[in-house]
C-alpha cells in the first residue's frame, strides 16, 4: 500500500438534506418543515395548501388529499357539531370547535386538526389550553390539552385515527377521545376514556348509549334515512 493511499482521508458520510416535496400540482411541502415547530409555522403561513389535510404525528408528516365523503364523514361530524355545540353553549361549559382548527401539543409531538374538540372555560382560564394568535388573526391554533376530541374514521384515516391519534391524544392528556366509524350498516361510536396506561372504551349502556364524564350526559348515535333515502345520523342525548 502506498503512503498516499494509507494517509488518504476517508470520504465523509452523506448527510441527508431536507428536500422540497411536491404532491400533485397543488401541494408543496417546503424543506424547512422538519419538526413540530417548523410544521406549525408552515401551517399558519400563506404557503399552507388550501386543499388537503395535514398532521404532524410524532415525527411523521401525515398527508391526505382525498375528498371528504358526504354521508360517511361530513354529515356525521356535522351532527356532532350541531348537538355538542348547542349543548356546550346552553350549559355554558366552554367552546365547541369544529374541524379546521389546529391543535398542538408539544410534549406529545402532535399537531393536527380534529374533526371536533371541546375546550372548557376553565382550561382557557388556567392556561391548560392557549390560543395562539397569528399576524392577521386573533387565533389560528390552539396549544395544550382540550377535554375532548372527536375523529370520524374514513377509508384513508383508519390507522391514523384508531392507532396513532389514540396514542398521541392520550399522551396529550385528553380526557375523552370520541371515535366514530359510519362505514358499516350500523355506525360504531365509542367514547374512549383516559386511563393510566391508555384509553379504554366506555361500557355501553342498553341501546348503545355511551356515558361521557366530560359532559355529564349519555349519547347515542343512530342511523336513519332522510326523505331522499340517503343516510342521516342522529346524535341523541340524555342525562
Amino acid at each position: 500500500m502506498s503512503t498516499a493511499s494509507a494517509l488518504a482521508t476517508p470520504p465523509l458520510p452523506t448527510i441527508p438534506r431536507p428536500v422540497r416535496v411536491v404532491i400533485g400540482e397543488s401541494v408543496c411541502i417546503p424543506p424547512e418543515v422538519v419538526d413540530l415547530d417548523s410544521f406549525c409555522r408552515w401551517a399558519i403561513s400563506d404557503q399552507y395548501p388550501e386543499r388537503g389535510r395535514f398532521s404532524f404525528l410524532h415525527g411523521t408528516l401525515w398527508v391526505d388529499l382525498s375528498m371528504e365523503d358526504l354521508y360517511l364523514h361530513n354529515r356525521v361530524k356535522t351532527q356532532f357539531t350541531i348537538v355538542l355545540g348547542a349543548l356546550v353553549e346552553t350549559l355554558g361549559l366552554g367552546i365547541w370547535i369544529g374541524d379546521g382548527m389546529l391543535l398542538r401539543h408539544s410534549t406529545a409531538d402532535l399537531s393536527t386538526e380534529p374533526d371536533g374538540m371541546f375546550v372548557s372555560y376553565d382550561a382557557l382560564r388556567s392556561g391548560r389550553v392557549v390560543r395562539v394568535e397569528g399576524e392577521t388573526s386573533n387565533c389560528l391554533q390552539l396549544e395544550g390539552t382540550p377535554e375532548m376530541t372527536l375523529e370520524v374514521v374514513s377509508a384513508t384515516s383508519v390507522h391514523k385515527d384508531t392507532v396513532e391519534l389514540r396514542e398521541l391524544y392520550w399522551q396529550a392528556g385528553v380526557l375523552e377521545y370520541w371515535l366514530v366509524d359510519a362505514r358499516g350498516a350500523t355506525p360504531r361510536f365509542d367514547i374512549l376514556r383516559r386511563g393510566p396506561k391508555g384509553y379504554t372504551a366506555t361500557r355501553k349502556q342498553t341501546g348503545g348509549w355511551n356515558k361521557s364524564n366530560v359532559f355529564g350526559r349519555s349519547f347515542q348515535l343512530v342511523r336513519k334515512l332522510d326523505p331522499l333515502g340517503d343516510p342521516l345520523y342522529v346524535l341523541n342525548v340524555r342525562e
